[in-house]
């Protein structure tokens, strides 16, 4: 975990620009609400406002960014005024919680927009709860929210917009489908079955801090999509808030809500969510924790036994979602990540074939977005898969296998990047065997995606660097065809039955 923190790549040092900014734009942020004459809630109100504009969202493009912010205000303010409008009905507000709960988890069929909106509305109604927010109160909090949102674009879209000289971002459609085929839907089902149980057992537990129970389970969901993400995702979420509250009880409860080294610590901790989201979910529930137990500092109601309610109402909210992800429309692993092995595989052949297309002088042919595109796939199995290479997966064997497909697929783009790079030199000459070496890789993607056997056979190493990568990639496809089998040899059973990825 220290090394996924402390080591981990940053290409163009897109984490650090990313947390750097989060730190201003937030800063400012609650800098103006008080400006403006917000009190403490409101000031907490703008910051959180402003974390959720310049964290959620992700669109390609920076106008989609901005037009996805733009939109914020427009559904978190309705869903404001509701939470606030039945603070004195607890069973209509749980009753639309839970709705706010489903919506948000169906809103991400519509890929990142739908999953910023959804986040940013189910954030408001969280929100309001913890601030006991009533009517009176809702023209202040319009302000704040408004305030701290225009600040945050002010500083992504105009003082430090660095997403403008980076190329777009693809981002791989979600699997298709309808009606309870559809992931997102029966995601939606499931987070709002695990946060009808979290609603109701957290408010056992404490009758006033039960939606934190709720809103366990809600980011247990959020950027899951198989039952073997969100239990690891729940796994990671516990242990992060342990280690957040047993920091705290050294660092947060002694300064007893001191403003400036809160203030100093509350920056810390926001560079640390920022900056470790990517690579660590540990880590940056470790850090959510902390800056959660700062701000009930500054609030003055920061004590040991808050810390042990967090942790029972975190425990609560993780049970909810290991309940709903096995019993409730289950979504396995397997399913999930045979789509994308099998996405990932196709676009590899689509780059092969763009890439022997420009060798040979095809006008337009580009193979450099394929590569971007092949990447962004390439994440997503990776993190389909890692339910199934977690230390604490049970079968070793088929954490084995996971293992050997992450490696194979790597070496796949690894060729395909040096493939490439060579079609991209203006004085690459075209050799007639890149058409036969491209159509045996387009002979072997077909093969392992319709689960047939295909011959291979030994070639001595090219001199001509294109066709010596296509003869890898060939190579490193062949390989892959073991371990997406059963031990016994079986075919891989394509998106319902590889024996690999079952959990």
């Amino acid at each position: 975990m220290l090394k996924r923190m402390f080591v981990a790549p940053d290409p163009g040092r897109v984490r650090l620009r990313f947390a750097a900014r989060a730190v201003l734009g937030i800063g400012l942020a609650v800098v103006v609400c008080g400006l403006a004459g917000h009190s403490l809630a409101g000031a907490v109100t703008g910051g959180l406002a402003a974390l959720l504009a310049l964290f959620t969202v992700t669109d390609a493009t920076v106008r989609g960014q901005a037009f996805t912010t733009a939109l914020l205000p427009v559904v978190g303010l309705p869903v404001l005024t509701l939470a606030a409008g039945l603070h004195d009905h607890p069973v209509a507000r749980d009753l639309t919680f839970l709705a706010v709960v489903g919506a948000g988890g169906y809103a991400r069929r519509w890929g990142p927009r739908g999953h910023s909106l959804g986040v940013f509305a189910f954030m408001t109604f969280f929100v309001a709860q913890f601030l006991h927010a009533t009517s009176d109160r809702l023209p202040r909090l319009y302000a704040a929210v408004l305030l701290a949102v225009l600040t945050a674009a002010a500083v992504r879209f105009g003082l430090w917009c660095y997403e403008r000289r980076l190329p777009p971002a693809p981002v791989p459609a979600p699997p298709a489908g309808t009606g309870l085929a559809r992931a997102t839907t029966r995601q939606a089902v499931q987070a709002m079955a695990g946060a009808g149980f979290a609603l109701v057992v957290g408010q056992l537990v404490s009758g006033q801090r039960w939606y934190w129970a709720v809103g366990a389970t809600w980011w247990i969901f959020v950027n899951t999509t198989s039952r073997g993400e969100t239990l690891v995702r729940g796994f990671r979420r516990v242990l992060g808030t342990v280690i957040g509250i047993g920091l705290g009880l050294f660092v947060a409860v002694p300064l007893h809500g001191a403003p400036a080294p809160t203030a100093v610590l509350v920056a810390v901790c926001v560079f640390g969510i920022f900056y470790t989201a990517a690579v660590s979910y540990t880590w940056m529930m470790l850090w959510v924790t902390l800056l959660a137990e700062l701000l009930y500092g500054l609030l003055g109601v920061l004590d040991p036994g808050l810390l042990a309610l967090r942790l029972a109402e975190t425990g609560v909210g993780a049970v909810g979602a290991v309940l709903a992800v096995l019993f409730v429309l289950p979504i396995t692993t397997h399913s999930v990540t045979d789509a994308w092995i099998q996405r990932a595989l196709r676009c590899v052949h689509a780059c092969t074939a763009e890439a022997a297309a420009r060798l040979a002088g095809v006008p337009g042919a580009d193979p450099g977005a394929r590569v971007a595109e092949l990447e962004q796939l390439l994440c997503r199995v990776r993190l389909s898969v890692a339910p199934l290479v977690h230390p604490l997966h049970p079968v070793r064997g088929r954490k084995r296998r996971a293992r050997r497909v992450l490696a194979l697929l790597d070496d796949c783009a690894r060729e395909i990047r040096g493939l490439v790079a060579v079609a991209a030199d203006p004085e690459a000459s075209h050799d007639t065997r890149l058409t036969t070496a491209c159509r045996r890789v387009e002979a072997a993607v077909e093969a392992l995606t319709d689960g047939r056997e295909f011959p291979v056979t030994d070639r001595p190493l090219a001199e001509e660097p294109a066709l010596a990568h296509l003869h890898g990639l060939e190579r490193a496809l062949a390989e892959l065809a073991a371990p997406l089998r059963t031990p016994t040899g079986s075919p891989l059973r394509t998106v319902t039955g590889s024996p690999l990825l079952g959990a």
